[in-house]
């Protein structure tokens, strides 16, 4: 399949409406075509990147431009595409964005009949800020997801504010998310951590990460891994030389894509 057979339906369906916030939406992305055994296609969600305190839906990775665009490469491999809003750190704080990006994955699959998707084949795929609340939802144990993309995720909030030296800096991202320093409540920032939410039975699981990567270094991606690898989850690690974060730098950006939607085609099957 190719992108010129792709229909993209940006409609920002509704699905949630927190208290105290405005409603919640979500951009579809639809192929024409469907799987050979004429089945309804996969699903992928995507979650976006920005700190927890900026970006959106209709953004994919800043460095990717041009067209067709990512959204419709995916699509173009057979699979359809939800891109997400949540609740950013300015309006509400962990676990609200948790609980935005589950309660996406449910209307979905609610609706999935209507929409024309198979809500029982899903990966949830996010990068940086966004590539945490997808694991975080991908780890729980009913989530019932086919596999995970993470792209330079911040896995382990302490480990990552002690690498920084911002423990007990309030002004970071990590603290605007919690809404106080890490080190303020270690239990709670465990809590906001993939790593430490691990478990047997965890879905097949694809991580890249930039060697060059200054904003979350790649030692948060290497103990995911390896947490994930000691449970016996399935695991591939990509680690990308002189690439920074957002996939910043001289790097090829089409085999990183290429690369995470033939894993999402795998699992899917």
């Amino acid at each position: 399949m190719t992108a010129e057979n792709v229909v993209e339906r940006v409609s920002a369906h509704v699905f949630a409406e927190p208290a105290g916030s405005g409603p919640l939406r979500l951009d579809l992305h639809l192929p024409t075509a469907h799987d050979p055994l004429g089945s309804l296609p996969p699903l992928v969600v995507f979650v976006h990147g920005g700190g927890w305190r900026a970006g959106d839906r209709g953004t994919f990775v800043p460095t990717m431009h041009g067209e067709p665009s990512p959204f419709a490469r995916i699509a173009a491999a057979g699979m359809a595409v939800a891109s997400v809003d949540y609740r950013l750190s300015g309006d509400a704080v962990f676990p609200a964005q948790v609980d935005d990006v589950r309660a996406a994955l449910a209307w979905l699959r609610a609706h999935a009949g209507d929409l024309g998707v198979d809500g029982s084949r899903v990966v949830l795929w996010g990068e940086s800020a966004g590539a945490t609340l997808a694991a975080l939802v991908a780890l729980e144990p009913d989530s019932g997801v086919s596999g995970l993309v993470d792209w330079y995720g911040p896995a382990d909030l302490e480990a990552l504010a002690a690498a920084l030296g911002q423990s007990a800096d309030p002004a970071t991202r990590e603290a605007g998310w919690l809404g106080h320093p890490i080190s303020a409540d270690p239990a709670r920032a465990r809590a906001a951590s993939p790593r430490h939410q691990v478990r047997p039975g965890a879905p097949p699981t694809l991580i890249a990460h930039g060697l060059a990567d200054e904003a979350v270094p790649h030692s948060q991606s290497e103990l995911f891994a390896a947490t994930l690898t000691g449970v016996g989850a399935p695991v591939e690690l990509t680690l990308v030389p002189a690439a920074g974060h957002l996939w910043q730098g001289d790097v090829d950006r089409d085999s990183l894509l290429e690369a995470a939607i033939a894993f999402c085609v795998r699992v899917l099957r």
